[in-house]
């Protein structure tokens, strides 16, 4: 018999059986009527999921390609960005804009550590602002969600156009691009919006607009050329049609449950998760909190490498966990839980990881990670 697999990282993410239907559609010309109206209809359904009136780019690209888009087009050679890094995608950021010439000022914390409002707001106001502010919603490398809203808020005073990397975040924990003024919103189709990798949407603020253009070079991510032939119903470029008609089909699947009840989903989830780990006797590294919606990081017991665990997992019982990144490597393991995840997923994890560590000699409680998760999950939303 096959053996089974099972995927529990954060991204790629499982896809469910009506996305992968999608994706074994006869391909159609994307000039052609009938993609038209898909790639229509899919545009309007991500301005529902970032909560925006404004316009929504989608490239065929990962979502790093959505996050190079958003420094190519809004930052010039020379120009001062603040980058706000707590984890490996906030390094990124620090990459990306050194790479387009940007002057760099870092807004680090230790990985692990939550941003501040405070901290952001101090360091605009004494440095003298900045043209844009990059920030990363939900950072996996640690299992830390950030408070953008709190952090938009602080750089708005600015003048400064605050640029969102919401790839893990769209879909799993709330987003409200319009209401909390974010200019620009970056994500991927492999997260919570349960596709497979390969789309990437940068939802792109009217104030943006009318900036003007900067001085760095971009010829595929230019956002005008995206932007003019998605106003005629076209793309710029030849798009990965059998994936677009995939996340529309996800898309719908989203908002027929509802993002609210995504976003419960989500909550209920990683407390499960959580709970579960800390009944095990494991420490978690991720914050014990609710806004951790979209991975749990955990520590690894002393003495057991979480690579050789992670993979030990994978090949033992077919079960697929990340493991730690950077200065974390070795340290730390995660367990994705968004997109198409429901609670009896969040319990295979749970075994499978109790299994695997009582192999590597472990003193793990046995037998209580999966009750109590069960347990947590079953109380429902807190009051």
């Amino acid at each position: 018999m096959p053996e089974k697999r099972y995927l529990f990282t954060p991204g790629p993410t499982p896809v469910p059986p009506e996305v992968l239907a999608a994706l074994a559609q006869p391909i159609v010309h994307h000039r052609g009527p009938d993609f038209r109206a898909v790639h229509a209809r899919c545009l309007e359904r991500l301005k529902e999921v970032f909560r925006t009136a404004s316009d929504v780019l989608l490239f065929t690209a990962s979502g790093s390609g959505g996050l190079e888009s958003a420094v190519a087009n809004l930052c010039s050679p020379g120009q001062r960005v603040v980058v706000v890094s707590a984890g490996h995608f906030g390094e990124r950021w620090i990459e990306l804009a050194s790479r387009f010439g940007c002057e760099v000022a870092a807004l680090r914390y230790d990985w692990g550590e939550v941003p501040s409002a405070g901290d952001l707001a101090a360091q605009l106001a004494e440095k003298g602002g900045a043209s844009a502010v990059f920030v990363t919603q939900s950072e996996t490398s640690t299992g830390v969600v950030a408070d953008v809203q709190a952090l938009a808020a602080a750089a708005k005073p600015s003048g400064a156009h605050v640029v969102v990397d919401a790839v893990s975040s769209l879909g799993a924990v709330p987003l409200d691009v319009d209401s909390w003024a974010i200019d620009v919103a970056c994500s991927g189709s492999q997260k919570a919006l349960m596709t497979p990798p390969g789309l990437a949407m940068v939802s792109v603020s009217d104030a943006v607009w009318v900036g003007g253009r900067t001085a760095s070079p971009r010829y595929y991510f230019d956002w005008e050329r995206t932007r003019k032939a998605q106003a005629k119903g076209d793309t710029a470029f030849t798009p990965a049609v059998s994936l677009v008609a995939a996340l529309d089909v996800a898309l719908g699947l989203i908002l027929e449950e509802g993002l609210e009840a995504a976003f419960e989903r989500h909550v209920r989830l990683g407390r499960a998760c959580r709970e579960g780990a800390k009944a095990m006797g494991l420490e978690l590294f991720s914050p014990d909190d609710d806004a951790s919606a979209v991975v749990t990081a955990i520590r690894s017991p002393n003495g057991i490498d979480s690579g050789e665990l992670v993979l030990a997992l994978r090949e033992r019982f077919g079960v697929t966990l990340a493991g730690g990144q950077g200065p974390l490597k070795g340290k730390v393991f995660r367990i994705g839980h968004i997109g198409y995840y429901d609670v009896f997923d969040v319990a295979t994890a749970l075994a499978a990881l109790e299994l695997g560590l009582a192999e590597f000699g472990a003193e793990i409680e046995r037998g209580a990670a999966v009750t109590r998760a069960l347990e947590v999950y079953s109380e429902g939303a807190r009051v």
